[in-house]
């Protein structure tokens, strides 16, 4: 259920990395047969996300084509084919699932390459830790560009700020945050340095929120704010609690004594 008012979908925020076939790559003897955008590298190799779509571009003077396999086993059917890619034409491939996807140019064999596709998930770990007894934590995880770590939650603002680390890899700006309901729940209020923004989705499935917001390339803090945030007291030091007062209300019972509670 999206609750945020954007109209904008997660595909939205998916990567598109050309990869340039150059003047020249049809002969063996050619110092390089691609032209990585994404890395800056003459590799066919590339590393993206599940969602990220990979265009090969023909800017040679000859056909190629992009064809997924090796040239040892042959293709495999899960991208490309068969077909002549002429000179000015591209083919595109939106990559589904995570994993390593060899391929190479049927005519022209010495062009070889390997998509690798992760899910991009990184992990802060132990959020929560210096809130309360610091018995209820949390691993959270996000896709980014960027490296993320928690700098302070604020229980009376019902907040969880976090130091956004490094510089960015790419030209991706996209930030995919999950957030545990009993970490923080919405619906939220997003700063980025201290600014108000509102072009933001936030989808909520199985007790956990996705919020996905654009990081600009220099931003240092994103604050998020919420309805309620890691409660003060873990559940170990609830269920203490609930006993010592159980074991107190039987032992007034018995002396005679009424304590209230």
């Amino acid at each position: 259920m999206i609750i945020s008012s954007v109209s904008f979908s997660s595909a939205a925020f998916a990567a598109s990395y050309d990869i340039n076939m150059p003047t020249g790559s049809a002969s063996p003897d050619a110092p390089f047969f691609w032209q990585n955008e994404k890395s800056g590298l003459a590799t066919g190799d590339i590393d993206i996300f599940v969602g990220d779509t990979v265009v090969w571009q023909n800017a040679d003077t000859a056909k190629h084509t992009i064809t997924s396999g090796t040239v040892e086993g042959g293709p495999d059917g899960i991208f490309g084919g068969s077909n002549f890619i002429s000179p000015g034409q591209s083919y595109k491939f939106t990559f589904t699932q995570t994993g390593q996807f060899p391929y190479y140019c049927l005519i022209h064999p010495w062009m070889t390459g390997t998509v690798f596709v992760t899910d991009g998930a990184k992990i802060i770990n132990q959020v929560g830790k210096t809130v309360g007894d610091g018995s209820t934590t949390f691993n959270v995880e996000y896709f980014s560009d960027r490296l993320l770590a928690v700098s302070a939650i604020d229980e009376g603002q019902k907040s969880i700020t976090f130091e956004i680390v490094g510089n960015a890899k790419s030209d991706d700006e996209t930030l995919k945050i999950k957030l545990p309901s009993d970490l923080i729940d919405g619906p939220f209020v997003i700063f980025i340095d201290g600014k108000k923004i509102t072009n933001f989705e936030d989808t909520d499935e199985s007790d956990i929120s996705t919020v996905t917001v654009l990081l600009p390339n220099d931003a240092k803090l994103l604050t998020i704010i919420g309805t309620s945030v890691v409660p003060e007291f873990g559940v170990m030091s609830i269920v203490i609690l609930a006993v010592a007062t159980t074991v107190i209300m039987l032992a007034s019972q018995k002396s005679g004594f009424k304590i209230k509670l």
